[in-house]
């Protein structure tokens, strides 16, 4: 009940904003990058983030510059009173120049749910804190994408923490936008360690991850390997760049693709996503959602058809699964579909959501195309900085809300209610605010 009063006085407060504001907003230019520096020893742990590992389990990631530090992890459910450890392993990776610090992950747990614990890194700096997710419904995500670090990122950050409380977070691609620039991997991982290292953040690759170059020949996603380790073993899955894992005690099942992975037909990355919606029960697992970068639908004039292979090679696939959401990012604005199956409005179909309005460095992406062939299934769309929540409510039902970046606080500008559509003929959704023409 009282997330419910939440949610009607938020967004009632929302529309009594854009009504006596609504011709004073003016959508925001790019902003120079934040670099935040660390100056505390080597021994210290920076860039400390979360993620899941199965059910019970929690994989702690963190840096140090001083590389013979231990890669163990001491926690606990009271401050400074640490009742158990665990032990990983440390990487290290050269880039040019550049050698990265020891890159330390492990594995803590079994945890209890919706518990917090303390916790500190290779037996020297800080502690921090984190919130298991809850072992049933509900559960809320906070969904962002093309993040990058500039002043942008560090208002779409502020609006998350401020904005209520959350479970996890999830980031469809484009992280640091490092670019072959290895130290702005340590910069992104200082400024989001505040969020990230509190509550799970999981993360699919974007094209800004791949940092080959013509020549060189460095691999692929080295850095993005190297720092940002997913599930993806526990998942069945060969490659870090494609997984999925549970949410809410399997009530919610999260699938993870990898739009710079090999995914035609006889790919490793479609065999394993065959595999894996096979062995979901809809019975027991009434919400399944999907993260890629590169969106399948889109009516905005940039990146035009560069996620049309990736669709016809997988699109069958997770509507046969009644996939309820598919997130992507890429386009530097925010646009939500109705339901979509082969460039149709199909009510078994998933809602496309694209979410690549982060803070990213290279600005917002301002024109969409009015006469687009998808434009009738194009509900809302708008060229600012924000981010998303999906929050699931029961077995049944969901809210998706998208919060603009504003300069005080963010405004909630879209809202839509869903039916899983494991339950059944969805409803027509309700709640879409009118799209937003540009």
């Amino acid at each position: 009940m009282a997330s419910s009063w939440r949610l009607l006085v938020q967004g009632l407060t929302s529309l009594v904003f854009l009504c006596a504001h609504a011709d004073e907003y003016v959508r925001p230019p790019p902003s120079p990058l934040v670099l935040t520096a660390h100056g505390k020893p080597a021994s210290h742990p920076q860039q400390v983030h979360i993620s899941i590992v199965g059910e019970k389990n929690m994989r702690i990631s963190w840096v140090t510059d001083d590389r013979t530090r231990p890669s163990v992890v001491e926690y606990g459910t009271s401050p400074g009173k640490y009742t158990a450890s665990a032990t990983g392993d440390h990487t290290t990776y050269s880039y040019f120049l550049y050698k990265s610090g020891a890159i330390h992950h492990a594995t803590i747990g079994p945890l209890e749910p919706s518990t917090t614990y303390y916790y500190q890194c290779g037996k020297a700096g800080d502690e921090f804190t984190l919130r298991t997710p809850p072992a049933r419904l509900p559960v809320e995500f906070v969904v962002i994408g093309d993040l990058g670090q500039t002043g942008w990122t560090a208002s779409t950050l502020s609006h998350i923490a401020g904005g209520g409380d959350y479970d996890m977070l999830l980031l469809p691609g484009d992280l640091s936008y490092a670019d072959t620039q290895q130290p702005l991997w340590d910069t992104f991982g200082r400024l989001v360690q505040p969020l990230a290292s509190a509550r799970p953040w999981m993360v699919t690759e974007g094209n800004h991850e791949i940092e080959t170059l013509p020549v060189v020949e460095f691999a692929p996603f080295v850095a993005y390997n190297a720092r940002w380790r997913m599930p993806h073993e526990e998942s069945g899955s060969a490659s870090n760049l494609y997984y999925s894992f549970d949410a809410a005690g399997g009530a919610a099942h999260v699938v993870m693709l990898g739009s710079y992975a090999d995914f035609g037909e006889g790919s490793p990355q479609r065999a394993w996503l065959e595999r894996d919606l096979a062995g979901v029960d809809r019975r027991r697992t009434p919400w399944l959602l999907a993260l890629l970068h590169a969106p399948w639908d889109n009516t905005n004039q940039a990146h035009q058809g560069e996620g049309e292979r990736m669709r016809r090679a997988m699109e069958s696939l997770l509507y046969e699964a009644r996939v309820d959401v598919v997130f992507s990012g890429h386009v530097h604005a925010y646009e939500r579909f109705t339901r979509i199956y082969d460039n149709e409005a199909d009510s078994r179909g998933p809602m496309y959501i694209t979410i690549g309005d982060g803070g990213n460095r290279e600005g917002l992406a301002l024109k969409f195309i009015k006469g687009h062939k998808s434009a009738h299934l194009s509900e809302f769309r708008e060229a600012s900085f924000g981010h998303g929540r999906l929050r699931i409510v029961n077995e049944t039902t969901a809210v998706w809300t998208w919060h603009r970046n504003d300069d005080q606080f963010a405004t909630v500008r879209d809202e839509v209610w869903l039916h899983s559509l494991a339950a059944g003929e969805p409803a027509a959704a309700a709640g879409g605010r009118p799209v937003d023409e540009l």
